[in-house]
């Protein structure tokens, strides 16, 4: 048999080369780098208020933790990724938490020995009883770096993933016209630095809403600077949730300020998409 020509076996040289090149390429993000255990951090809205009871915790359809179904939360996505991480789903998350307790929280999730840590933290520190009340953005930044400093001491190899306030602004914006909101924003005293007043489109009225938007703007601003200071185990999650058109069907009916089972669910979606790519 005649010998290959030289071109054919330069080429098939080249070729092999290649493949051995792609062969030895890292794996991409998989089962197999998807966390075994996790914790949730944060607020009522991550122990899933109202989602499925009157004015109490529903923590199994957590958007992060819980092991509803109807959610699909951060848990069970990376449940059917790795099953390893199965019944190693904590919520440290505590109903009426503001930034303070965060702190508090990182500790337990390091006690915990997790290796993923959501935190959603905000709602409560500018939804006050009044504009005045607010946590200011100073103290709440401090309070955020104390929680993430604690996360990195104790669980150096985790990875934490900080997701944005929602815009309560469009909490007011979908509820405004509706009776029922109204009623019960105004017989529960909901949200106040917010919500007050909410039927009315005064000027003063509606420049009191935008300074306590800009309020959650600034928290996010300082979640997003935290994180990037973290290094690369945080991500925050680039305002996704804080933008997303959430609907007043997906906000409980109990309240009018939770998010509701598919609010839970949306949550879940948009947080995740915009977090580790697992």
């Amino acid at each position: 048999m005649r010998p290959a020509p030289a071109i054919f076996r330069r080429g098939l040289s080249v070729l092999v080369a290649a493949l051995a090149a792609v062969l030895l390429l890292p794996a991409p993000a998989s089962a197999a780098s998807a966390p075994d255990s996790m914790a949730s951090t944060g607020d009522s809205i991550t122990r899933g208020f109202n989602a499925c009871g009157w004015y109490t915790d529903c923590t199994y359809r957590s958007f992060s933790t819980g092991g509803s179904t109807l959610v699909n939360s951060h848990y069970l996505r990376i449940l059917a990724k790795n099953p390893a991480i199965s019944g190693h789903n904590y919520n440290d998350a505590r109903s009426g938490a503001k930034a303070s307790a965060m702190p508090g929280q990182a500790s337990t999730a390091v006690s915990q020995k997790v290796q993923y840590v959501t935190i959603l933290i905000g709602a409560n520190d500018a939804c006050t009883s009044s504009e005045s009340t607010m946590t200011p953005v100073t103290t709440y930044r401090s309070y955020i770096d104390s929680a993430l400093r604690t996360l990195k001491s104790g669980l150096p190899n985790a990875r934490v993933a900080v997701i944005s306030i929602p815009d309560i602004y469009r909490l007011w914006y979908i509820g405004h016209t509706n009776l029922t909101a109204l009623s019960v924003w105004e017989t529960y005293g909901i949200c106040q630095s917010m919500l007050d007043r909410a039927w009315s489109t005064s000027s003063t009225d509606e420049a009191r809403r935008q300074r306590v938007r800009q309020r959650v703007i600034a928290y996010n601003t300082q979640l997003a600077e935290a994180c990037a200071a973290y290094g690369p185990k945080c991500d925050f999650d680039d305002n996704a949730v804080f933008n997303y058109r959430f609907t007043l069907s997906q906000v409980s009916g109990w309240d009018y300020f939770h998010p509701s089972t598919s609010g839970q669910a949306a949550l879940a979606r948009v947080s995740y998409a915009a977090g580790f790519n697992w």
